[in-house]
């Protein structure tokens, strides 16, 4: 038994790790605000907290129950699409002509077809042979595709020659959010329980391809989305800008996601501890035993899955509002999926206030990584140029993919000297 890492309730060593880390982490975060400006820092710390809810949902999902999500991108872009959904203003011209009955209908045939589908993928149970089963339900699928697909081409060409793209609900951005969340735990729901029944690496597979599928959709909705053409600007919870000044925005948007952040980590730390928790972490472990002991295994599992998901879609509509514009084309593995799974490996998968840690130390080494590569290469540019006669354009560009080779350095250096993270989880023996 590692005494460091395993205690009993009573025996709580002295956050010593705990509190030297975050008392250097507040240090270079005051420091990017003398060098930087409140303006930049405060953006930065917004962004930060909103990669910090992204990283909770990955280590729910990770580091309780082992479940790596590739496909985190997606569950962001489909809280950033419900957040503008229901914040952006009413298109009146859209819902003046007879285009909302029209698209009501296709609905209404999407899911009809969609039942029939399901219906005829059960005739077996009535003695029909399971091959011909098959081969019906694959030509009804196929017939009924075609017809809606072209159903719903017809509408949504006319909505955006007639009146662009539908426009939003003109609803409060709090409740673009709650939704936002919702609705990545129902998709998570139905890719959980096609899923999580596969070998972990295949559940990556699947899951990066799902992301991408959301977000071609997303990107080639124009009649929804405005695809490449993107929306803004997107309202604020607080008052935005031009009210109040910039700082004092960024700093009453900060307040609102370090509200959100404390209940998360206080309704995480009750789950992690509680029974529910000790049994996630027994399945992660041992599955076979927690099956012996008469547990769900797969319902577990979506449990946990879709969890993650919530918060993935709630981290996602939370910084898309705060960025002001929902472009699909800005959602990218590498700041969306990548960068979070960076944060949860160097906080400690399974560890919320490993988490939070390591979320916004990365953040502010790739926001920063890029400053300080820029002025790393204009002084040695300057050097060059006196003692040799060096004149290398494009530094800005090469400035920005300095960013990469720090984070995956910073990975190297993880793995190698801390693998379970700067703040390890610690599991609690009980008697």
């Amino acid at each position: 038994m590692n005494p460091t890492s395993q205690h009993t309730p009573s025996q709580r060593p002295f956050p010593r790790r705990e509190i030297l880390l975050f008392g250097g982490l507040a240090l270079v975060v005051l420091a990017v605000f003398a060098s930087m400006g409140p303006a930049y820092a405060t953006r930065m710390m917004v962004e930060a907290a909103c990669y910090a809810i992204l990283a909770l949902g990955l280590t729910i999902q990770w580091g309780y129950a082992g479940q790596f999500n590739a496909g985190i991108m997606g569950f962001v872009a489909l809280g950033g699409f419900s957040a503008t959904f229901f914040s952006i203003p009413v298109n009146h011209a859209f819902w003046a002509s007879d285009l909302p009955g029209r698209l009501g209908w296709v609905l209404l045939a999407i899911v009809a077809a969609v039942a029939l589908v399901f219906a005829v993928s059960r005739i077996d149970r009535l003695g029909v042979p399971r091959w011909l089963r098959t081969l019906v339900t694959v030509l009804v699928a196929l017939v009924a595709y075609l017809v809606v697909i072209s159903w719903l081409r017809s509408v949504t060409g006319d909505i955006e020659s007639q009146v662009d793209f539908i426009g939003g609900l003109g609803l409060p951005v709090w409740l673009g959010w709650i939704v936002g969340g919702v609705l990545a735990g129902g998709i998570g729901y139905l890719i959980g329980h096609i899923c999580l029944g596969l070998r972990s690496d295949y559940l990556v597979i699947a899951t990066l391809g799902i992301a991408e599928i959301i977000k071609a959709f997303l990107k080639n909705s124009d009649w929804l989305t405005r695809g490449t053409a993107t929306i803004s600007p997107l309202p604020w919870p607080v008052p935005d800008p031009g009210e109040v000044g910039f700082v004092t925005a960024r700093a009453l948007y900060f307040c609102v996601t370090a509200v959100l952040i404390a209940v998360i980590f206080f309704l995480l730390h009750r789950a992690y501890h509680a029974p529910w928790g000790r049994m996630i972490r027994a399945i992660r472990d041992n599955e076979v035993s927690a099956a012996a002991m008469g547990k769900s295994i797969n319902r577990r599992r979506q449990e946990i899955f879709v969890f993650g998901c919530i918060l993935m879609g709630l981290g996602g509509a939370v910084l898309t509002s705060f960025t002001g514009i929902f472009d699909p084309q800005g959602y990218l593995p590498l700041n969306h999926t990548f960068l979070v799974l960076v944060m949860v490996i160097l906080g400690g998968p399974g560890n919320n206030l490993g988490t939070l840690f390591g979320a916004v130390l990365v953040y502010v080494i790739w926001i920063m990584s890029g400053p300080l590569a820029l002025a790393l290469m204009h002084l040695v540019t300057a050097l060059g140029g006196d003692w040799f006669g060096w004149q290398p354009g494009n530094l800005d560009s090469r400035a920005l993919q300095a960013r990469v080779f720090v984070i995956g350095l910073l990975i190297l250096m993880v793995l190698r000297f801390a693998p379970r993270g700067m703040i390890p989880e610690r599991i609690a023996q009980h008697d």
